[in-house]
């Protein structure tokens, strides 16, 4: 294993440049908005006509240093490209979320999580500086002890509001070969969560060291955690990136062995298992379909694709069926709330599966936009469908029943979909105070759009 990544210092330079020179000549009053080719944000807004700004060249990963445990990526990087350039040296970063296109950048300035946070915390926990593009066109290094150490605070959850991470120097761990999971049931809610708390706060199970949890609830009588150990050898590795299926096999084995690499995507092949609902996977249909396709990105510009041109609800019409609202959610829950939740959940919502990830900060100083309890271990609920609407019902209904129920069980939602807060309402959960010195400090002029009109009014 290579010990070292030959510095790019230089390139980088020019590509900061560069990007600045592009910036300095976008017309004032212009959105600004970036040039990529992929997305997992799931606000689906009209194209633009302005030109985006060229950020293809910042998907670089240099100065590995395995000894120090860091190294420096351009924000643009995709996970998959990072872990492409870290894993021959041994190491991945703290936390890599589960999808192949979700960017660095993007999983600081949005929110990250996986199956180690609730030992390594988000993603931006493992960040030692970051090189931001503010709105004025000037590139700044914030850092948590310099005199941008307020951004540094606020970057998380901004979602570009506050500038753009062209650089960032992170936290890596080193890893092992393979990854030994291990699918624990459990009947009810109450017993799942009581085994998340003890296993988080022992990092172990049954007297094995574990590395890894997350979890997966089919029915409220059905509940699985997985727990998963770094291991330097294994008696075989599975393989879902064929015709088999990753989330099947929780129900159906009690023991599992996976690449270290093929754990950290056992989730992309069926974006977790979402490519269902596209047909992917029918037996006929998944023998058919070209494994350079299994990839949530492709499964999100199909998506994007109905979403943009209404073929689904044009169907249901035809059909004479109603119109479905899509809710597709993160949201963080007290761990000893999250009976309640999934109760209320299954209720009133009916989606499954769900999927479990319990976080804890690292940092006890916190982040000013997330506020989270660093004393407290929280479970990330996800959830990703559709639900039916009543005749007459606008979509939202289910969306902000969700809302006003993590609200008062002490939670958090993250912001990378649809939201449906009032102003008042979300100013208070997401901390407006903070924001707006931010935004007059490094965004007088409002060249960017705010947090509420770009994550609730969708511009």
């Amino acid at each position: 294993m290579a010990d070292r990544v030959t510095p790019m210092i230089g390139e980088h330079s020019d590509d900061v440049a560069e990007l600045v020179a592009q910036y300095a000549q976008l017309p004032a009053g212009a959105p600004v908005r970036l040039a990529k080719p992929t997305s997992n944000l799931f606000r689906f807004r009209a194209p633009s006509d302005s030109p985006g700004l060229d950020v293809g060249r910042f998907t670089k990963v240099f100065d590995v240093d395995a000894e120090a445990g860091t190294a420096q990526v351009q924000g643009m990087a995709t996970y998959e490209q990072i872990v492409d350039a870290l894993l021959p040296t041994g190491h991945i970063p703290k936390v890599v979320p589960q999808l192949k296109t979700i960017t660095l950048g993007g999983a600081v300035a949005g929110l990250g999580i996986e199956s180690t946070s609730y030992r390594n915390g988000l993603p931006h926990e493992s960040v030692r500086e970051m090189e931001i593009l503010t709105a004025d066109g000037s590139v700044v290094v914030a850092r948590p002890d310099n005199e941008h150490a307020d951004l540094f605070r606020g970057f998380p959850n901004s979602y570009g509001t506050l500038g753009y991470a062209l650089r960032l120097e992170i936290e890596l761990e080193a890893v092992k070969p393979y990854v030994k999971l291990r699918h624990v049931p459990f009947a009810t809610a109450a017993e799942c969560t009581e085994a998340i708390a003890e296993i988080c706060a022992d990092g172990e199970f049954d007297g094995e060291q574990v590395d890894f949890v997350d979890g997966t609830v089919f029915t409220p009588t059905e509940h699985h955690l997985t727990l998963g150990s770094y291991v330097d050898s294994a008696p075989f590795a599975s393989d879902y990136t064929g015709e088999q299926i990753y989330y099947r096999s929780v129900q159906q084995r009690r023991t599992d062995y996976l690449s270290i690499h093929d754990y950290l995507w056992r989730w992309d092949t069926d974006w977790f298992w979402c490519s269902r609902a596209i047909g992917v996977q029918h037996p006929l249909i998944r023998r058919f379909w070209p494994a350079k396709y299994k990839r949530s990105d492709v499964y999100r510009r199909i998506v994007a694709w109905d979403r943009r041109h209404s073929v689904t609800d044009r169907l249901a019409v035809l059909q004479g069926k109603g119109l479905n609202e899509p809710v597709i959610q993160d949201v963080e829950i007290p761990v000893q709330r999250l009976p309640e939740f999934l109760e209320f959940f299954h209720r009133d919502i009916g989606i499954s599966p769900i999927w479990l990830c319990p976080v804890r900060l690292r940092d006890r100083k916190g982040w000013s936009l997330y506020p989270m309890d660093p004393d407290t271990l929280y479970v990330n609920v996800g959830f990703w469908a559709t639900v039916p609407l009543r005749p007459g019902e606008a979509p939202g209904r289910h969306n902000r029943a969700i809302e006003r129920k993590v609200t008062e069980l002490d939670g958090h939602k993250s912001l990378y979909s649809n939201s449906y807060f009032e102003e008042d309402e979300f100013w208070r959960l997401y901390n407006r105070p903070a924001y707006q010195r931010l935004k007059d400090t490094y965004d007088p002029k409002g060249r960017l759009p705010g947090l509420y009109e770009k994550c609730v009014r969708e511009r």
